[in-house]
Formats: C-alpha cells, sequence, structure tokens
C-alpha cells in the first residue's frame, strides 16, 4: 500500500449543521392545521355525498398532514447541534421525510386507483351539492396552504416535499368541483372516478421526481452542477500553480448544502498554501460548496484513493464516498514541517 503526504487546508469554523430558519418550522405547523382540520371535513363530506373524488382528496390530505408532521418533525431534529455520533447534526433526516413523503404519494395513488376501478364496475350514487360545496372549500384551504407554503425557501427538499403534497391536493380539488358540476347539469357520475385517475396521474409526476431527489442526496450523488469531472476541470482551468486534482467527492447533507473533498498538487510545494486557499474560493463561488476539505499531495510521493480507483481485476466505481477517511489537520502546518500527515489510501 502507498503512502501520500498531505497536509488539509481549512480556513473555516467546524459546525456543519445548518441553521434551520424558524419561519419554515412556522409555516409547516400552521399548514398542519389547517390540512388535518379540513381532512375531518372532507372525510364526512364524501361519506355524504358519495364522492370517491372527495374520499380520495381526503386520504390525500391525510399524507399531506403526514407529510407536514414529519416536516415539522425534522426541523425539530434539524436544531440539534452536532454531537460526537452524529458529527454533521440531524439536517440528513429532512431528506429522509422527503423520501417517506414520496413513498406515501405512491401509496396513495395506488389506492385512488384501486377505487376508481371498483366504482367503474359498480357505479355508485354520489349528491352533487354536498360534493360542490365541501370540494370549494377544499379547494380553498389547499390555495391557503400552498401560499404559505411557497413564501420564500422553496428549494428546501422538506419544504418542497410538502408543498408537492398540497399541489396534489390542490388538483383534487379541482377535479371534485368539476366533477360535481358535471354529475348536477348531466348526472353522469363516471365523470368522478375517471377525474380521480387523472389527477393521481399528476400526483405520481411529482412523487416520482421528489423520490429522485431524495434518492439521490441519500445515496450521496453529486449535485447537477458539481459532478467531480466538471469541478476538476474548471479548478485546472482557473488555478494558476495547480498541477493537477483528483480524489473528488462531492455531496450534499441535506438540499442545498454541499460538501466536497479533493486532492490538489501544486506546480512546486512552495505554492501549496496559495493554490489551497485559491481552490477552497473556487469551489465556494463557482459551486457554492460551503464546506471544502483540500488535501495537498506533495510532490515527493503519490498515492491511490481506495474510493476512486477499484481493485485489480474491478471496474471503476465512484458511486460511494467515504468522508470519515480524510482527517483534518491544522490550517498553520507549513508545507515541509516535520508534523505532516501521512495517509493510506
Amino acid at each position: 500500500m502507498s503512502h501520500s503526504h498531505h497536509d488539509h487546508a481549512h480556513d473555516h469554523d467546524h459546525s456543519h449543521a445548518p441553521t434551520v430558519t424558524r419561519d419554515n418550522e412556522r409555516k409547516v405547523l400552521i399548514s398542519f392545521a389547517l390540512i388535518f382540520t379540513f381532512m375531518i371535513v372532507e372525510v364526512i363530506g364524501g361519506l355524504i355525498s358519495g364522492s370517491l373524488a372527495l374520499l380520495a382528496d381526503a386520504g390525500h390530505m391525510l399524507t399531506d398532514a403526514i407529510a407536514l408532521a414529519l416536516a415539522y418533525l425534522a426541523f425539530r431534529f434539524g436544531r440539534r447541534m452536532a454531537d460526537s455520533r452524529r458529527t454533521f447534526g440531524y439536517l440528513r433526516f429532512e431528506v429522509v421525510a422527503g423520501f417517506v413523503n414520496a413513498v406515501t404519494l405512491f401509496a396513495i395513488v395506488g389506492w385512488i386507483l384501486y377505487e376508481a376501478w371498483s366504482r367503474f364496475q359498480q357505479p355508485h350514487a354520489v349528491l352533487a351539492g354536498p360534493m360542490f360545496w365541501v370540494a370549494v372549500a377544499g379547494l380553498l384551504i389547499n390555495i391557503l396552504v400552498f401560499w404559505i407554503l411557497t413564501r420564500g425557501d422553496t428549494e428546501h427538499v422538506n419544504i418542497k416535499g410538502a408543498a408537492l403534497h398540497v399541489m396534489g391536493d390542490l388538483l383534487g380539488s379541482v377535479g371534485a368541483v368539476g366533477a360535481a358540476i358535471v354529475i348536477y347539469l348531466t348526472g353522469w357520475t363516471p365523470i368522478d372516478p375517471i377525474l380521480s385517475v387523472l389527477v393521481s396521474l399528476l400526483i405520481l409526476r411529482s412523487a416520482w421526481k421528489l423520490l429522485g431527489k431524495s434518492l439521490h442526496i441519500l445515496l450521496e450523488g453529486a449535485p447537477d452542477n458539481a459532478a467531480p469531472e466538471v469541478v476538476a476541470a474548471h479548478l485546472k482551468a482557473k488555478v494558476p500553480g495547480l498541477a493537477d486534482v483528483g480524489h473528488v467527492h462531492v455531496w450534499q447533507i441535506t438540499s442545498g448544502r454541499t460538501l466536497a473533498t479533493l486532492h490538489v498538487r501544486p506546480a512546486s510545494d512552495d505554492q501549496a498554501r496559495a493554490v489551497a486557499a485559491a481552490v477552497e474560493h473556487e469551489l465556494r463561488t463557482a459551486f457554492q460548496i460551503e464546506h471544502p476539505t483540500v488535501a495537498i499531495d506533495w510532490n515527493d510521493g503519490s498515492g491511490v484513493c481506495s474510493l476512486s480507483a477499484a481493485p485489480a481485476g474491478h471496474g471503476p466505481d465512484h458511486s460511494s464516498h467515504d468522508h470519515a477517511g480524510h482527517a483534518h489537520a491544522d490550517h498553520d502546518h507549513e508545507p515541509h514541517g516535520a508534523d505532516r500527515h501521512a495517509h493510506a489510501h
């Protein structure tokens, strides 16, 4: 096993748990109260009117309430500071909540499709009047909750997950209003399950996107704008005195919180400090990587990263990242000092 000598350059504190805003927490709690309260009203209205569209909307409101409760718990956990066991804090819990939200959306779509098929097989009588007024009230509640959730931080994976739930529910309310009008004017009850199926397909599209995004973060995939090869090419083009870049790993702790580890080799060892500082600056400004860990590969040795180079007989595998393998050295270490760290890869 070969060894490479390198120091890690840092010029920031080591509090890795990002701040969770009270505004996000308050929005989610208010939205939960509104959705949960009206869900009960819609269940009663659906049972009285016999409308699948209303019952499906109420079922989706239940998943909205669960999603919002998960989001609220995620924010509460997220405020807890990093500790000796969870050195990046608890923000990854928010991504798990987003993943659960997506899975519940798939489940509710399955239920709607099953109920719709049953209605096609055996049509049910629907009372258009009660259905219409309950659907209108549900539409107004959903519009209000969606407005609350989309003020401010709309890119947060957990806020986006909750908002997608409410958007699906809002579309369900629109479908229920339309179905009630058609039934009232024509008496054609199959419109009720038909609109439920159409809305479920829209929900399915949103669920797929959310599932993909949250799963990508959980698998520690690189952000779209910071693929390792793109990062390496950018640094080589922009940083003077940089001879090579390797062992690049980029991942997210949660939505919008990007970290990276990489090795850089200066053209000459006496440029190491300037090169490391320039690399950190580029990572922050060009790729929004807020916590870069830069290791110096000195010109008197070379190493192989166990995560970037596969063992003999195996193809390359860049899919998993082990971030614990880089010990942090003090930024004040001199390039040729006696306390240089040797790391095995």
